[in-house]
């Protein structure tokens, strides 16, 4: 019997038909509310020639573009970066050593109890005005820092938390055909604590996108900053600049999302990680270490 049917019961012909007339009352209220945002807009005239007439020139596009790199740029450093420190974190986080799990616990505390905006407040302003030193702080490294820091203490956890769900037969498996601690970490743990959080990773990654945003309080020329310059223009286009810096967020992030599906889809389709007995977690330890107990014979016959 699958877990499924255990946890969640088939819902019965009333249940269904509850649910279909929720499903479409939640949508006429949801298309409600946009239809009065969308007639309040057009009433007073947001939709008019005059508001979006700014966006007609070509000089406005291209600061549009410089300011979407600059958010692009800062993101793909910062999720590098994000993604490395969970890493070394993580592997701290469930160290077997005292002295460096305790230190490294209290570090992700830390860094996840401080907001990311504060870490780049602190960063810039804080450093840049300590008297008498001559290392300043640039905006973007603010930025990148603070992302790098909070988001790697969180998919830290993640990572964590990915580690620990595993059966105790993976660790097992990998001691009895001689691996040392790293090598269980590195081949046995951490691909499949991966590959079972890659839905939050990417969660995360999406919220480290939209976080960038919050460089334009540090002066961070980034798009959010680029549309708040724009809403100082003639005719204050506040609400124009506002729409084409969201509908430029939603596509980055729909983008980073479908990326993540087709790289779950190829996970799950490929070979190499396939269970066998999705159902018995102890059978999928037990021809795990069988098989690869039988690899390794085979590879000492060879070289015989």
């Amino acid at each position: 019997m699958s877990g499924a049917s255990v946890l969640y019961d088939v819902p019965g012909p009333r249940a269904v038909r509850r649910n279909a007339i929720l499903g479409v009352v939640t949508v006429l209220v949801v298309l409600a509310v946009i239809g009065f945002i969308v007639y309040r807009f057009a009433v007073t005239g947001q939709f008019s020639a005059a508001r979006w007439n700014l966006f007609t020139y070509s000089l406005v596009w291209q600061g549009m573009a410089q300011a979407l790199w600059a958010t692009i740029s800062a993101f793909l450093v910062a999720a590098v970066g994000s993604l490395i420190l969970g890493f070394v974190l993580a592997i701290g986080r469930v160290s077997e050593h005292a002295w460096v799990r305790v230190p490294v616990t209290v570090v992700i505390e830390l860094l996840r109890a401080v907001p990311v905006l504060v870490m780049m407040m602190i960063f810039y302003y804080g450093i840049n005005s300590i008297p008498g030193s001559t290392f300043r702080m640039t905006p973007y490294a603010a930025v990148v820092i603070g992302l790098v820091l909070y988001n790697g203490s969180v998919l830290a956890e993640a990572l964590r938390a990915g580690i620990e769900a595993l059966p105790k037969g993976q660790k097992e498996a990998g001691y009895a055909i001689g691996l040392r601690k790293s090598g269980v970490m590195a081949f046995i743990l951490l691909p499949q604590a991966l590959r079972a959080m890659l839905p939050i990773i990417v969660s995360q990654l999406v919220v480290t996108l939209k976080d960038t945003a919050l460089g334009f309080i540090i002066t961070y020329p980034e798009l959010i900053y680029y549309a708040k310059y724009l809403s100082g223009q003639p005719g204050r286009p506040l609400l124009q600049a506002g729409l084409v810096v969201a509908v430029i967020y939603i596509t980055m992030c729909l983008i980073l999302s479908g990326v993540a599906r087709w790289l779950e889809i190829r996970t799950r389709r490929s070979p190499k990680v396939q269970m066998t007995a999705d159902d018995n977690p102890a059978a999928d330890d037990q021809t795990t270490v069988t098989e690869v107990i039988a690899q390794q014979r085979g590879a000492k016959g060879r070289r015989r």
